[in-house]
């Protein structure tokens, strides 16, 4: 389990390729011309994915290695996979309709928020010397 936390890392990686291939796919299939960012709604779909997730992970790592620092291992580990989770369900939902992403958004979130949690409590220990 001391590994988690990387393994995550790593999943995250994969996740941000995923997303650059459907970028990439969708430019091509739908002969949207670099560097153009609009043109065919799935690509416009594809393309905010992948924004969003990049947006989102800039948020996820720095928590979820604050927080395995700081002792929670395990458990930033667990809430790293319900973010990773939560993103996958997030990027799936959203290249099909827009309208359905939010139940895999909201998933990522609290993992997110869960590490930011741990982060704080962990920091806040170490701060104050216990």
């Amino acid at each position: 389990m001391q590994n988690l936390p990387a393994l995550v890392t790593l999943l995250t990686v994969i996740l941000q390729f995923g997303t650059m291939y459907a970028v990439g796919h969708a430019r091509g299939k739908y002969r949207i011309e670099a560097p153009a960012t609009s043109g065919h709604p799935a690509f416009e779909r594809a393309y905010r994915v992948q924004m969003n997730t990049l947006e989102s992970t800039l948020m996820f790592l720095p928590a979820l290695w604050l927080a395995a620092h700081y002792g929670y291992v395990l458990w930033a580990g667990v809430a790293g996979l319900v973010w990773v989770v939560g993103r996958i369900w997030y990027a799936l939902a959203y290249l099909q309709n827009a309208k359905k992403r939010g139940p895999g958004y909201l998933v990522g979130m609290l993992g997110w928020a869960a590490l930011v949690v741990m982060a704080a409590l962990g920091l806040g220990r170490a701060v104050l010397g216990g």
